[in-house]
């Protein structure tokens, strides 16, 4: 066995990081949505509907990951209504809610 690998190495220390945890994440406020682009004719109504929904979640979804809540289990629904109405977004229903919690996992 050679010599150097018998030389204890010296202990590193880890790196700084900085925790949410410890430090709340501010959301970037003033909140701008993306120019929104018009939906394709014809469809029915409950595309346009599940659609809507699903970007609602969406957007919910990534406001509450910036906000610091990484797991699904902590997005309770007053969590997620309370980060809609940070954002100027209308409250989510129950079926919305349950919807962002499935995004997040």
């Amino acid at each position: 066995m050679p010599a150097a690998a018998l030389k204890p190495t010296p202990a590193r220390e880890p790196l700084p990081t900085q925790s949410t945890a410890q430090h709340p994440v501010l959301l970037d406020l003033p909140y701008a949505p993306v120019a929104k682009r018009p939906l394709p004719p014809g469809r029915p109504r409950d595309w346009y509907v599940t659609h809507n929904r699903r970007l609602k979640a969406m957007r919910l979804a990534i406001a509450l990951l910036d906000s610091g809540v990484h797991l699904a289990d902590h997005a309770r629904d007053d969590t997620i209504r309370g980060t809609a109405q940070t954002i100027g977004v209308h409250p989510p229903s129950d079926t919305t809610c349950h919807m962002v919690r499935a995004f997040m996992r």
